[in-house]
């Protein structure tokens, strides 16, 4: 804590000497990176106006003040006081939601794409041809040997050895620390063309713009993470503690019951692991004789849960209603295959907000084929809860409808809530029999307390806390694992009621009130629609909802997707970006997908620009029609940009 102090202590003085010369700045643009080399401290102090840094790391000018850093660090959380960079993540209400049209790039651009792959694979072909031949050795793990059949086929190695070898410097590189606005990588480099890495010794803070920390909860600092402090304290950090009727701890009752009143469903359940909680829990909804109808470009956990259910499954093209339509149409006059009995019930599966598209699903017209057809409707929210809405619960506050008219909510804690985990909720008589029949309720590991209090935390902050109302008894009791409150709730979206946190969680006043989650909330908005608005006015091809935090940049050639990532790297300003290609991605459209976070500063995201905008005339990247604004017009009109009408789906 010396360090944090001294941190803040020299905040405070440089406020002064700002506030004494007439300086009042009410924002920080986003860290200059002098020397991108650090050593061993990653703190940072302030001195008249720059930063003395021990990691050589430098600050803008400008400091932040005293009373904007008290609650946050400027690497984990940019400070941003200015209040036109904030917006309201919804839509108009009223009018209807527009289709995704998706842009194609010029033919030469295909054309070379698929040349690349051509000569990628011919290659590929000849060198394992005449490595075979030279040293056997190398590839005795894909030929039957001693008794035992090839532990992998020679199509997926293929893949591997000869595709992505070639760049796998872009993936799973080593970090340390908190993964912030900033982060810090640790250099590694190889000498056998990509098999293997060694270390450097140096670190790099870079821009990080690849992570889920879509309200900026990833933070080693601030009231979420003193109350993580305070529950390991209590409870220590493995399930242990006061427990039950079930094995549960009250915090599992609490925060099941703190997620359904931030849903606004009747009843919640929590799990473990977000990928499980998809593929364990389809099976308990649906069987055989059922039939599930789930969008092509759905995710791998919700496919491998419809394949362990049994049901028969049909896949509609990506957000399409008209063919949804069609598709529901032929499914219930045909029946059931061979015996054409009606199906038992029928379950449409979609995600709220899809992950490498970067596009919502048009809840409004999927409610109204609902009440047409009588489907049961499942929304996978792993992306859209916490990140979308006025309120940030997800596609339903985002499109004003109300989330109980949604069979299945489910949704993940590993993005907005700086956690992990996962829920379903939906009616008590559904959760009820999940909770009996999911096999990751039953079998699975239960939730650490810290994780628990993370989400408790950070989901009251947004919500904000309404006082508990005086009575003569205690506001809420927990009954075989359940909160029974003696207080009227608030209609939804209401505040938490003070009955469902623990006692002894002491939240900051402004988490309490919930002015620091709506901030949040707003800043993403704001983020969010710029960066995507802005790639736009540039020139380039991208993908997903304005409102979307996930903005997916077409590259197409993948020689150029890797290169793309090693500028970004070794820009002025190191930015840590993801790149996606297939199989995740079609063959031809492989894409960096930036992640956008509140604790960006639009500072922040004007670094990203500039670096996209110098990359993408190197690359040949910028292939979008439509009118094209220089860099400098888009920074100093970044509100009229945010605020203006969408042409993008028109």
């Amino acid at each position: 804590m010396s360090t944090a102090a001294s941190y803040l202590s020299a905040v405070k003085a440089a406020d002064a000497r700002a506030r004494a010369r007439g300086e009042t700045p009410v924002a920080t643009p986003a860290l200059s990176f002098s020397s991108s080399v650090t050593t061993s401290s990653e703190d940072t102090i302030l001195d008249d106006g720059e930063v003395v840094s021990s990691d050589a790391l430098s600050y803008p000018t400008i400091p932040p003040t005293s009373e904007q850093v008290f609650s946050t660090v400027h690497t984990e959380f940019g400070h941003c006081a200015n209040a036109e960079y904030r917006y309201t993540s919804q839509h108009p209400a009223g009018t209807p939601v527009k289709p995704h049209i998706e842009q194609d790039p010029p033919y030469y651009v295909l054309f070379t794409t698929y040349v690349s792959y051509i000569i990628l694979i011919l290659f590929g072909h000849v060198r394992d041809f005449t490595r075979k031949y030279f040293n056997p050795g190398e590839f005795k793990h894909l030929i039957p040997h001693d008794g035992y059949a090839p532990i992998t086929s020679d199509f997926d190695s293929f893949y591997t050895r000869r595709l992505k070898a070639r760049i796998d410097d872009c993936f799973s590189y080593p970090v340390t620390g908190v993964a912030g606005r900033t982060i810090v990588l640790n250099e590694r480099k190889s000498k056998d063309y990509n098999r293997t890495f060694y270390s450097t010794g140096r670190k790099v803070r870079a821009l990080n713009i690849s992570s889920y920390n879509y309200l900026g909860f990833a933070q080693a600092r601030g009231g979420c993470a003193d109350a993580v402090e305070e529950s390991i304290r209590r409870y220590g950090v493995s399930a242990c503690g006061t427990r039950l009727e079930g094995g549960s701890l009250d915090l599992h009752a609490q925060a099941e019951a703190l997620v359904a009143r931030f849903i606004g469903q009747e009843d919640a359940l929590i799990c473990s692991m977000g990928f499980a909680t998809n593929s364990t829990i389809i099976p308990a909804l649906v069987g055989k004789g059922c039939l599930v109808v789930s969008d092509e470009l759905n995710h791998a956990s919700i496919r491998f849960g419809v394949r362990l259910s049994g049901a028969n499954v049909r896949m509609f093209k990506h957000n399409d209603m008209n063919a949804l339509e069609d598709l529901l149409k032929e499914a219930i006059s045909q029946g059931q295959p061979k015996t054409h009995r009606p199906w038992k019930k029928i379950l449409i599966i979609v995600e709220g907000l899809f992950s490498m598209e970067g596009t919502m699903t048009n809840l409004p017209v999927l409610l109204e084929l609902k009440k047409k057809y009588k489907f049961y409707l499942f929304i996978d929210e792993a992306h859209s809860v916490g990140a979308l809405g006025p309120h940030g619960r997800g596609v339903a506050d985002y499109f004003g409808v109300d989330p109980r008219s949604i069979d299945i909510l489910m949704g993940t804690f590993t993005k907005s809530f700086g956690a992990a985990g996962g829920y379903i909720s939906g009616s008590k008589a559904v959760v009820d029999r999940i909770r009996v029949r999911s096999h990751s309720h039953a079998y699975a590991e239960a939730m650490t307390p810290p994780v628990l209090t993370q989400i408790i935390a950070s989901m009251a902050s947004i919500m904000g806390v309404a006082p508990a109302l005086p009575t003569h008894g205690s506001t809420g009791t927990i009954t075989k694992g359940r909160i029974v409150e003696q207080e009227s709730p608030e209609p939804y979206p209401g505040r938490a009621p003070a009955s469902i946190l623990p006692s002894w969680m002491d939240l900051p006043p402004a988490m309490r009130e919930g002015t620091e989650g709506r901030d949040r909330l707003r800043r993403l908005a704001f983020n969010s629609r710029y960066l995507s608005r802005a790639l736009e006015k540039l020139g380039f091809i991208v993908y997903g909802h304005d409102d979307s935090p996930i903005v997916p940049l077409l590259i197409f050639n993948p020689g150029k997707m890797a290169l793309f990532h090693r500028l970004m790297l070794q820009s002025n300003t190191p930015i840590v970006i993801v790149v996606v290609a297939y199989p995740a991605t079609p063959l031809v459209t492989s894409r960096v997908r930036f992640c956008v976070s509140a604790a960006h500063t639009k500072a922040d995201i004007d670094v990203v620009l500039k670096a996209c905008d110098w990359i993408g005339d190197v690359l040949d990247l910028k292939h979008a029609p439509g009118e094209r604004w220089s860099l400098e017009k888009i920074t100093s009109n970044a509100v009229e940009l945010v605020r203006m009408e969408s042409q993008k789906h028109a």
